[in-house]
């Protein structure tokens, strides 16, 4: 059964009124955040994903089905799924922390860079506008690929075929065969 604050923040969200969202946090957020704060086990790190839930409700607010699952319900899976998103990227992050101990980067002398490739952002120019735009997203801004189908708003599979046909492009200026 429907509490009347449930139906009254239910028919705010599907008219769009911003009060929805105040409403929302007043009832929800404290048990919202004892949530994912469980599975953060970090506070900074949950009180953002708190923050990005609400946003999460406020965008997907006219997908509401009352039919289908209670308010909280709705509430809570969008609230862990956020949490959870936050465990991945994070872990991901960390992954991806730069070993200086174990970078060679600080070892590399003159003669162990390609003369023929420090010239690549000229050679770019030289192939189509459509690969060098995925390719300078890519190498030189250091996007991830989702990240520049994102950026870009070019799909995914898209952008891994340019990055594939572009790199071959490249292959034909600095290893003509």
């Amino acid at each position: 059964m429907i509490t009347p604050i449930e139906k009254e923040i239910v028919g705010l969200l599907q008219k769009g009124d911003k009060k929805a969202i105040t409403l929302l946090y007043e009832n929800y957020a404290d048990t919202l955040f004892g949530v994912i704060l469980k599975i953060l086990n970090n506070e900074e790190l949950a009180q953002d994903a708190l923050q990005e839930t609400f946003i999460k409700v406020w965008k997907k607010a006219k997908s509401y089905n009352a039919d289908k699952a209670k308010l909280f319900t709705w509430l809570y899976r969008i609230a862990y799924n956020t949490a959870i998103d936050k465990v991945r990227s994070q872990s991901n992050k960390d992954s991806k922390e730069v070993q200086i101990e174990a970078s060679n980067v600080y070892k590399l002398t003159s003669k162990g860079l390609n003369q023929d490739v420090m010239d690549i952002k000229t050679h770019l120019k030289s192939i189509d506008k459509k690969y060098q735009i995925v390719i300078n997203a890519l190498f030189f801004e250091g996007m991830t690929q989702q990240e520049a189908s994102d950026e870009l708003e070019i799909p995914l599979g898209t952008i891994k075929s340019r990055l594939k046909i572009g790199l071959r492009e490249l292959r034909k200026i600095y290893d003509p065969k």
